[in-house]
C-alpha cells in the first residue's frame, strides 16, 4: 500500500523580543502542526521574511530599534510579502495603536494575554482565508490566460475572415490585386511611427484591407476599364465608400471600421465624399487611410495609366497638407519612404525610394 502525500502544512513567522512570549507562541503554533519560525527581533523577522516568505506573521508591536509598526510597513513594501497576512499580538491595548496597525495593513489584532484557543482560531480563518485569495487569483489569472486566447484566436479568424471579402473584391478587380493589402501595410507603418497604440493600429490594419470592400457591388468592367471613366461611370465607383458601410455596418467589430471604411475618400477641406466631411469630423484612422491610399495608387501600376513611382506619390500629399490630408500622416509617411527606407513587405509590386 503506498502512503497517501500529505499537504505541506503553513509556515509561521512569529516575532517578539520577549524570549519567554516568544517560545510560548512557538510552541502553540508547533502543536497545532504549522511550520514555525521565529524572530526576537524586527530586523531578523524583515530579513527571514524577506529571504522566504512565510504564510502568516505574528508580530509584536513594541520591540527596540525596529517596532513591530515598522516590520509590518517594510513587509507590505517588499513584492515577496505584500500580501502575506499580518496579526499584532501585543500587550498595547490602545485603540490609537490598533487602528494604526489596522491602517498599516495588518489582518488581525490580538491583545495580550491572549485565550490559546482564540489566537488558534484566529490564526487558522486568516490562513484559510489567505489560501483561499491565493487560490482566486490563481483561478483569475487562468481564465484572464485562457479568455486572452480565446481572443487571440476570434482575432485570427477575424483577419481570415476580411482576408476573404478583400480577395473577392480583387478577384472581380485583377488589376488592382494586392492593392488593399498594401493600402493595409502602408497605414499601419503611419500609424506606428505616428506612436498610436497598438490596439487602434489593429484596427487600422483590418479597415486598411477592407477600405474598398465596397466595390464588390461595383460593375467589373468600369472597375478595368483601360481608360478615364466617364462622369457617369465616375459616380458609380464613388458610391463605394457607402456600399462598404453597408456591408459592414451590422458586423460587431471591436474598431469603427465600416465609418473608417465610409470616410476614407472624405478631404480636410470637404471636398471628398461620400458625405463631404471636414478635418476633425473624419475619423483619425480614415484620414491615415485616405494617405496610404493615394500614395499606394500612384506609386502602382493602373488600367488607365503606368505607376507614377513613389516621388510623384509623395510629392501629391506633401502638396495638399493640411488641405486634403492629415499633415502627422503625411509627415509620418514621408519618413518612413524618405529616411527609413520603407519597402512594401510580400505583395506584388512593391516599390521604395530607391527602387
Amino acid at each position: 500500500m503506498t502512503d497517501t502525500p500529505t499537504e505541506k502544512p503553513a509556515s509561521i513567522l512569529v516575532v517578539d523580543d520577549t524570549p519567554a512570549s516568544l517560545k510560548l507562541l512557538t510552541d502553540i503554533m508547533k502543536a497545532e502542526g504549522y511550520e514555525v519560525r521565529s524572530a526576537i527581533s524586527g530586523e531578523l523577522a524583515l530579513h527571514a521574511a524577506l529571504s522566504h516568505a512565510p504564510d502568516l506573521v505574528l508580530l509584536d508591536i513594541r520591540m527596540p530599534e525596529m517596532d513591530g509598526f515598522e516590520v509590518c510597513r517594510r513587509l507590505r513594501e517588499a513584492p515577496e510579502t505584500r500580501n502575506v497576512p499580518v496579526i499584532f499580538v501585543s500587550a498595547a491595548s490602545e485603540t490609537e495603536e490598533k487602528v494604526r496597525g489596522f491602517e498599516l495593513g495588518a489582518v488581525d489584532y490580538v491583545t495580550k494575554p491572549y485565550q490559546r484557543n482564540e489566537l488558534i482560531a484566529r490564526v487558522r480563518t486568516h490562513l484559510e482565508l489567505h489560501e483561499l485569495r491565493h487560490h482566486l487569483t490563481e483561478i483569475v489569472d487562468r481564465q484572464t490566460a485562457e479568455l486572452k486566447e480565446s481572443e487571440k484566436k476570434l482575432k485570427s479568424n477575424l483577419v481570415e475572415s476580411v482576408g476573404l471579402l478583400a480577395a473577392m473584391v480583387e478577384m472581380r478587380d485583377p488589376y488592382t490585386t494586392g492593392h488593399q493589402h498594401r493600402v493595409a501595410e502602408i497605414a499601419v507603418a503611419i500609424a506606428r511611427d505616428m506612436q498610436l497604440p497598438e490596439e487602434q493600429i489593429e484596427g487600422i490594419q483590418l479597415a486598411g484591407v477592407l477600405h474598398d470592400v465596397g466595390k464588390i457591388r461595383v460593375p467589373a468592367e468600369i472597375l478595368s476599364k483601360p481608360a478615364r471613366l466617364s462622369q457617369t461611370e465616375f459616380s458609380l465607383v464613388k458610391e463605394h465608400p457607402q456600399h462598404g458601410y453597408d456591408l459592414l455596418k451590422n458586423v460587431d467589430y471591436p474598431w469603427p471600421i465600416a465609418q473608417i471604411v465610409l470616410q476614407h475618400h472624405e478631404r480636410l477641406d470637404g471636398s471628398g465624399y461620400p458625405q463631404g466631411l471636414k478635418a476633425d469630423q473624419i475619423l483619425l484612422e480614415a484620414r491615415i487611410i485616405a494617405v496610404a491610399d493615394v500614395v499606394e495608387s500612384m506609386m502602382t501600376h493602373r488600367p488607365y495609366r503606368p505607376a507614377l513611382g513613389i516621388d510623384a506619390a509623395l510629392k501629391e500629399i506633401q502638396e495638399h497638407r493640411g488641405t486634403l490630408f492629415e499633415p502627422t500622416a503625411v509627415d509620418a509617411c514621408v519618413r518612413l519612404f524618405r529616411e527609413q527606407g520603407f519597402t512594401l513587405q510580400g505583395t506584388a509590386g512593391s516599390e521604395s525610394l530607391n527602387a
